[in-house]
C-alpha cells in the first residue's frame, strides 16, 4: 500500500457540530420574529424530510439550494407565509459564522497526533464558511496545510474536482491521501471517484442506510481511532 502523506477532512458533523442556532429552538426563535409559528418537536423529522433538496444534479454550489432546503425545514415544522424565505436566508447566512458551532471533543487530540506523524491535514467543506479563519477560531492554528470550500471552488462534494483542488494545494497524489467524513454519498463516494481512500466517521449511530457498505470503506466511531488506524496501514 502506498504511504499516506495527506489526510483531508470534511468539516460539518466531522470536526464541528451546530449549536442551538441551528436546532429546533433556533429555528423557532427566528420564525417567531416574523410571526411564523412552528412546532419544535417536528424539527428532526423536518430535517430528514428536506434532506433530498441538498442533492444538486450538477453538483454546483448554489446558495438558493440551501435556502430552499432551510425553507422546507420550516414548512415541515408547520411554518407558512411569505416571510419563510426571509427567515431561511437569515439562517443560511448565519451558517457561515464560526461562533454558532462547537468543536467535537476528539478533534484537537486527533489532529495533533496526525501532525506529529508528519501527515499533511486539509479541509474540504460543502459550505460558505470562511475556512481561512477556521483554525484560529477553534484553537487549531497551524494544523491545516490546505482548505477548499465549495462556495469558493464552485463545485460541491462529491464532484471529484473539489478533492483534486485540495490535493494540488497539498502536493499529494490521490493514492497518497485519505478523506475522512460523516457522509458516505458526499465524502466517501467523492473521494473514491477522485482516486482516494475514504474513511467514514459514523458518530451518530448505525449506518444501516448504506446497504451494502463496500468492503473497501473503513468505518470509525471517533477520530481518536484515526492516528493508530493510519499508522497500522503503513
Amino acid at each position: 500500500m502506498t504511504r499516506t502523506v495527506a489526510v483531508l477532512f470534511d468539516v460539518d458533523f466531522t470536526l464541528i457540530h451546530p449549536g442551538p442556532r441551528f436546532q429546533g429552538v433556533g429555528y423557532a426563535s427566528s420564525c417567531a420574529a416574523y410571526g411564523i409559528s412552528v412546532d419544535v418537536t417536528r424539527f428532526e423529522a423536518a430535517v430528514a424530510g428536506a434532506s433530498g433538496l441538498l442533492e444538486s444534479p450538477h453538483q454546483l454550489y448554489d446558495d438558493g439550494l440551501f435556502v430552499r432546503y432551510t425553507s422546507r425545514i420550516i414548512e415541515l415544522m408547520g411554518g407558512a407565509g411569505p416571510d419563510v424565505e426571509i427567515v431561511a436566508r437569515a439562517i443560511y447566512e448565519d451558517w457561515a459564522e464560526h461562533r454558532h458551532f462547537e468543536l467535537y471533543d476528539d478533534v484537537p487530540g486527533a489532529l495533533a497526533a496526525l501532525k506529529r506523524l508528519g501527515l499533511g491535514i486539509g479541509l474540504i467543506s460543502n459550505s460558505h464558511r470562511p475556512l481561512d479563519s477556521f483554525g484560529a477560531h477553534f484553537g487549531l492554528d497551524g494544523l491545516f496545510a490546505a482548505a477548499v470550500s465549495s462556495s469558493d471552488h464552485g463545485f460541491l462534494k462529491p464532484h471529484p474536482s473539489i478533492f483534486q483542488a485540495a490535493l494540488e494545494l497539498m502536493g499529494a497524489r490521490p493514492d497518497e491521501a485519505v478523506m475522512v467524513g460523516d457522509s458516505f454519498a458526499h465524502d466517501i463516494v467523492g473521494a473514491q471517484q477522485a482516486g482516494m481512500r475514504g474513511i467514514l466517521l459514523a458518530r451518530r449511530g448505525p449506518i444501516s442506510h448504506i446497504d451494502p457498505l463496500p468492503g473497501d470503506v473503513t468505518v470509525i466511531r471517533s477520530l481518536a481511532e484515526l492516528p493508530a488506524l493510519l499508522t497500522e496501514a503503513e
